[in-house]
């Protein structure tokens, strides 16, 4: 049941690499012409968003489960 529930609740989240891979190689495109450029910077780019998204997503969550605890 809870396996489930994790299941269904983590969909949304599918979506996410094949958009931060999209994102960082069109992006990258617009700025270089050489594959190799092109390339390295996307993966440069993508690690850029996963590090700022991870770092959201750390503080939004102490914020609503560690921030009430402490608090009360």
């Amino acid at each position: 049941m809870i396996a489930a529930m994790l299941f269904a609740n983590a969909s949304i989240y599918w979506h996410f690499p094949i958009m931060l891979i999209l994102v960082s190689v069109v992006y990258s495109a617009t700025r270089y012409d050489e594959w190799d450029l092109i390339l390295h910077h996307a993966i440069r780019g993508g690690i850029y968003i996963v590090v700022f998204m991870g770092t959201v997503f750390l503080v939004l969550w102490f914020l609503s489960s560690i921030l009430p605890l402490i608090m009360r």
